[in-house]
């Protein structure tokens, strides 16, 4: 599995976050924080837009570091990614990513 498959399954090179840290692209920084703090009504700003991917050693953004639950979880279970959690199925804490995302399960079995 590729290392920049996050967790839940979804590939953090095409994270907004991500691309905004390795291209230092400022604009997309603004945007991104605009965007995530009104979908979370939360005080999100450009310079909490910094994110090398949720697996890897490197930047997070607050939210992945440490409020994903998902991360929390597998981290805490000792697991590479859900894939291998044998709950994934019935899990209700990344229930959310897999019915909105489905190709997140190819992710996880790749």
């Amino acid at each position: 599995m590729r290392d920049m498959i996050g967790y839940c399954g979804l590939d953090c090179e095409k994270c907004d976050a991500y691309l905004a840290t390795i291209h230092d692209d400022q604009a997309l920084r603004e945007k991104t924080a605009k965007l995530w703090a009104e979908l979370n009504d939360a005080p999100i700003l450009p310079e909490h837009i910094n994110c090398e991917g949720c697996r890897v050693d490197g930047v997070k953004t607050v939210y992945c570091e440490s409020l994903c639950a998902i991360r929390q979880c597998a981290l805490k279970k000792g697991m590479a990614t859900c894939g291998v959690c044998q709950d994934l199925k019935i899990c209700r804490t990344v229930g959310t990513i897999l019915s909105e995302y489905p190709d997140v399960l190819t992710n996880l079995s790749s």
